[in-house]
This record gives structure tokens, C-alpha cells and sequence, in this order.
């Protein structure tokens, strides 16, 4: 249950430091961020002896490679909603950075190809439909941006989304 655990908390990571930086956190980053340091204070009836003064104590969590690949597929999906959520606000150039975030991460994951395990292959099927979704933005945007009035944008992406989600079973 923990590795579930685990990878929801690299999504939630990644997607914050994506959204601050515009990169992506590298596992060791994470695992920094995971190591907990607390004060064991112990008390002493006798105020007049040496007490032990504060005896720190240390815990680490160490995300794996694969549960840090596993979240960042799982973030790929919070990025497609990023691109179609700004597209709704009037931004034109976010989803164009995005399709380009994205193209990079897909490449890094078929470069793994099947030698990973299941799950990640498994997550590829979704992380191509998202960047699918984000490439298919970036068109519309660019071949009809002019067509469409930035009001309905919005409108027509949602619309594209179902009818691929539709067309996949989803």
C-alpha cells in the first residue's frame, strides 16, 4: 500500500515543481525531502544531575526508481489538465511548452520500452493518450486558434477530449 502512497506523492511533488521551476525533480531531490529529523527529550526527576540533553533522531523514506518513474506517469495526466485548464484561461503559450515537457518525458519512457515492469508499461498507454490530448491542443491552437474566439476555446477542448475518451472506452 505504501508504493500507491509513494507515487501519488511524487505526482504531487513533481507537478509543484514543474509548475515553480518548469523542469522536472529528480529522484534524489525527492528523497532529500524525505528524511525527518525529531528531538527525543527525555525528563529527569533529578534537576540537579546531568540530564541527557536533546538525543536527535533520524528517518529516511527512500522513493524507488520505479515508484519515482510511476509518479512521474501519473504526472503527465495533471499536466494534460493543466494544458486544456489554460487554454480555458486565455494562455496559448503554456500548452505549447507543455507538448514539448511532455514529448521529452514520453521519449525518456520508450526508451525504458518493455524492459521495465508491467506497471510502467501499462502507465505509457495513458501517458501517450495525454500527450495526445496536449498535442491535438496545440494544433487546434495553431491551425484554427485564429478561427475560434478565445471565449470558446475552452469548449472545443473539452468536446475533443470526450470524443477521444469515448473513442478509447474510457
Amino acid at each position: 500500500a505504501i508504493f500507491a502512497g509513494l507515487q501519488e506523492y511524487v505526482e504531487a511533488v513533481s507537478f509543484q515543481y514543474f509548475i515553480k521551476t518548469r523542469s522536472l525533480i529528480s529522484v534524489e531531490e525527492i528523497n532529500k525531502q524525505l528524511i525527518f529529523t525529531a528531538e527525543d527529550r527525555e525528563e529527569t526527576t533529578n534537576m540537579t544531575s546531568n540530564s541527557h540533553d536533546k538525543q536527535p533522531h533520524t528517518w529516511s523514506l527512500k522513493v524507488t526508481p520505479v515508484d519515482y518513474l510511476l509518479g512521474v506517469a501519473d504526472l503527465t495526466g495533471e499536466l494534460m489538465r493543466l494544458c486544456i485548464s489554460s487554454v480555458g484561461n486565455g494562455d496559448i503559450d503554456t500548452p505549447f511548452e507543455l507538448s514539448q515537457f511532455l514529448r521529452q518525458i514520453y521519449d525518456g519512457f520508450t526508451f525504458i520500452g518493455n524492459t521495465g515492469p508491467y506497471e510502467v508499461s501499462k502507465k505509457l498507454y495513458t501517458l501517450k493518450q495525454s500527450l495526445a490530448k496536449v498535442e491535438n491542443a496545440c494544433y487546434t491552437l495553431k491551425v484554427r486558434g485564429s478561427e475560434i474566439p478565445k471565449h470558446m476555446l475552452a469548449d472545443v477542448f473539452s468536446t475533443k477530449t470526450e470524443l477521444i475518451d469515448q473513442e478509447e472506452g474510457l
